[in-house]
């Protein structure tokens, strides 16, 4: 019997991981995806005048279990994959894109919602969820080629059929570029000035593999270290380099094909559908509106920032001359000289500080902070599944003991799982649907000696993901598709980046910052010196951000055959917000999955975006306690359960009284004062 083609018979419907095979897949989605498209047909056919009930409601509910699948499919590609999956995951990319194109290119189903969407009498008996879900409906069908005559729909599908493979592709690339590296070293003097929990970690992996001394790869809990701390530059350099070539080296894993395939036919689809380009045709259901705002909204923060950039690149640059004896700064030196900079000025050391960061003490605290601040209840759900055996699950309950969701988490890296951190959902909250939710990191794995210990950069991080995770587990709206995270891209990173002020403050310190031998507290004077590395080098942080946005907007926005060399056309760009030479044979673009795999193309720009309203956002919590009950209500009642059911302008205005403040961004950033 294959377990993906029913509703799952298990708590909560939760997934029998160890019940479902690769090989289910796609048989499920070739049984299923029939029955929806009979479903759609019977819509269709339906005899009564379009309404919202039979048209808009009814399209809503139409599979289910495919979506679930999918959820769960792409979900393990990224967390825990294998070569079966892969190959499983671009067998159905086709399958599900060939499936929305048969909606969304459906005449008879369109004029049915193009009644309804027209129909101002109906409309107005609609509250305003439900002609949020119309306007939705409408214009996903419109900007998924409803209006297109038979010739472009049948050219419209064959793009997105190879769009969806070609976004696997990039991700299958980087990944197996990221694990075919490994740097061995075996004397002392390779490692010089690495922290000896990070060689603990090195020595694991090494052991792991039937080898002596330590193995460092181009994970972020490995690579990451290695650059802040090795004295040898010319690892610094080789680590760096090799980095800075994950899908960019003459082997088959090469993405720039990939990516002037995937800048075509993103700029193809957009002009089929009548827009100037892919960017234009993302921002319009955007808070930026356009391209010309987007620019404008990055370029105005780049004024801000350049000038603190310039200073704090020479201050860098001095520091590194006389105190290191590096005359000139390199890519690979910048992390190092940094980090040393900051050790001296403040007289703090991250990996000092990680023995009050162990993650099932930072855990416990994050979940002790999300009670004190929503009264949510986090408890471990050994009856629940998981897909693998380092991921715990829990139900999360609210402050009436009722059920809010199904929580996953999976921290430490693997070979079968890629980079960075993210949160994602095998089921969205619905009318009596609770979420199930996914975080997903890669933090360094507990040793024989040590728990696993965090950096606080690594803490932040973990609460960004539960900002998220809050995001979809507090939603409370009548459709899924306009539930938790279904939001204006360059909304969703509000509650993430609005999470993370906790980690700054002594209140909040108070309940995870502890040492894991002795539970003695973080010492004040350590916190002080947290608080005042916040603003370190944030000229130089917003710049590389900025760099980035800037970038995907220019791929998307210039039409493809102008860009001719992808190295050279991401060098150009960058060129404004770096002060190091250039190299030849790197390519951060060829493993840029956020643009090139995940959601965020035309749209990276929505982290600096969001952070102008989370850091508004704050300022009230600073004002009235970070820990007051109303305001985190007032909080909830606005935003965080709220999804996509109203725009979001109206949502940040709900919580906040007036429109957002861009100067509460400047003020935290320490960058006000570079305004003129």
């Amino acid at each position: 019997m294959n377990p993906l083609v029913q509703t799952f018979e298990t708590p909560l419907e939760t997934a029998p991981f160890d019940q479902i095979k690769p090989e289910h897949y796609i048989p499920a989605f070739e049984q299923l995806i029939p029955e929806a498209l009979q479903a759609i047909e019977d819509i269709c056919k339906e005899s009564q005048s379009p309404t919202f009930e039979n048209t808009i409601e009814a399209l809503n509910q139409v599979g289910p279990l495919i979506d679930r699948n999918s959820s769960l499919l792409f979900n393990l590609n990224s967390a825990q994959t294998s070569s079966e999956i892969q190959e499983i995951t671009q067998q159905a990319a086709p399958l599900l894109a060939k499936f929305q194109n048969d909606i969304f290119l459906n005449d008879r189903l369109f004029d049915r919602i193009q009644k309804v969407y027209s129909n101002s009498s109906l409309k107005a008996n609609l509250n305003g969820e439900q002609q949020l879900l119309l306007e939705k409906s409408y214009k996903g069908f419109v900007r998924n080629g409803s209006l297109l005559n038979e010739e472009q729909k049948e050219k419209l599908r064959n793009i997105d059929q190879e769009l969806a493979q070609k976004g696997l592709l990039f991700g299958e690339h980087v990944l197996a570029d990221t694990n075919g590296y490994e740097m061995h070293l075996t004397t002392a003097t390779e490692v010089d000035g690495i922290p000896e929990n990070i060689l603990e970690s090195a020595a694991l992996r090494a052991q792991e593999k039937g080898k002596t001394g330590w193995i460092f790869g181009l994970d972020y809990p490995s690579y990451v270290p290695f650059l802040k701390y090795a004295k040898n530059r010319s690892l610094r350099k080789e680590l760096f380099m090799a980095y800075g070539s994950r899908g960019f080296q003459k082997n088959d894993n090469n993405n720039v094909g990939v990516i002037e395939d995937i800048l075509s036919l993103r700029h193809r689809r957009a002009q089929l559908l009548g827009y100037a380009n892919h960017a234009a045709f993302v921002l319009e259901e955007r808070m930026a509106e356009s391209s010309q705002n987007t620019f404008a909204f990055l370029e105005d923060l780049y004024q801000k920032a350049f000038p603190a950039a310039e200073k704090e690149w020479k201050e860098l640059s001095e520091f590194a001359a006389q105190e290191l004896g590096l005359s000139t700064l390199e890519k690979w030196d910048v992390a190092f000289a940094s980090e040393r900079m900051k050790e001296q000025i403040y007289d703090f050391d991250q990996q000092k500080l990680k023995v009050y960061f162990a993650l099932p003490k930072v855990q416990e605290g994050l979940f002790k902070i999300l009670h004190r601040l929503f009264g949510l209840r986090f408890e471990s759900a050994s009856d629940l599944q998981g897909y693998h055996p380092e991921v715990e699950v829990y139900r999360v309950w609210d402050s009436n003991n009722e059920l809010k969701a199904v929580l996953y988490t999976d921290f430490h890296p693997r070979a079968e799982k890629r980079s960075g951190a993210w949160m994602t959902s095998y089921k969205k909250q619905e009318t009596d649907i609770r979420p199930h939710i996914s975080v997903v990191c890669n933090f360094s794995k507990p040793t024989e000696n040590t728990p696993a210990l965090l950096t606080f950069d690594e803490v932040t991080t973990l609460f960004h993901e539960f900002g998220h995770a809050i995001h979809g587990i507090l939603a409370d709206t009548t459709y899924a598709a306009l539930s938790g995270t279904s939001v204006l891209w360059d909304f969703v990173e509000l509650p993430s980046q609005l999470l993370e002020n906790w980690c700054y403050q002594e209140e909040a310190l108070a309940d995870f910052a502890q040492h894991y031998q002795d539970d003695s507290p973080l010492p004040t004077a350590e916190i002080e010196k947290i608080k005042a590395t916040a603003n370190f080098q944030q000229g130089l942080q917003t710049l590389r951000q900025i760099g980035f946005g800037l970038l995907d907007m220019n791929f998307h926005t210039t039409p493809p055959e102008s860009i001719s060399n992808i190295p050279a056309f991401e060098r150009e760009i960058l060129k404004k917000i770096e002060f190091t030479s250039s190299l030849s044979n790197t390519c951060m673009s060829t493993a840029f999955s956020h643009i090139f795999q995940g959601g965020y193309a035309a749209g990276y720009y929505s982290y600096k975006w969001a952070e102008v309203l989370e850091a508004d956002v704050f300022e009230r919590f600073l004002e009235e306690g970070i820990f007051n009950p109303n305001t985190a209500q007032e909080l909830v009642e606005n935003i965080l359960s709220r999804g996509g059911t109203r725009p979001p302008m109206d949502l940040f205005e709900g919580f906040r009284g007036r429109k957002p403040d861009p100067k509460a961004l400047l003020r935290r950033s320490g960058l006000l004062a570079s305004e003129n």
